[in-house]
């Protein structure tokens, strides 16, 4: 534990689960908001998209006939934020499908099994 020690204190593994569609509800924007404000407190940070959450990492959205900001380029600078850890599942991207290439960031595609280890491996586990 004393390599996880930050002169701010603890270093604490986190992971958001983003499980609704990028629109239409405020889920993934303020999903997005929560994880920006953890990275900032230099917290380990990890998102694990499945569901309708994949759309959230879907290239080419345009958000003007529903007036709405696109916030989803915002993943694209997460890696400034120091979270590099985008998990996608498997069978969430075969069931709308999708597959890698179709996302605009890179990820870690992971069968549902090992996605349900990483969130057990989690302290700070948020749904949305």
């Amino acid at each position: 534990m004393e390599d996880q020690e930050l002169e701010s204190g603890i270093v604490k593994k986190f992971i958001y689960v983003n499980r609704k569609a990028p629109h239409g509800t405020i889920y993934a924007h303020e999903a997005l908001e929560v994880v920006l404000i953890a990275a900032a407190f230099e917290q380990d940070v990890s998102l694990a998209f499945i569901d309708d959450g994949v759309y959230q990492l879907k290239k080419g959205q345009n958000t003007d006939g529903i007036a709405t900001k696109n916030f989803t380029k915002t993943f694209g600078a997460l890696e400034m934020y120091d979270v590099e850890k985008l998990y996608v599942e498997k069978e969430s991207l075969e069931e709308r499908g999708l597959s890698e290439d179709d996302l605009s960031v890179d990820v870690e595609v992971l069968a549902s099994s090992d996605l349900k280890k990483l969130f057990n491996e989690s302290e700070v586990f948020f749904n949305f």
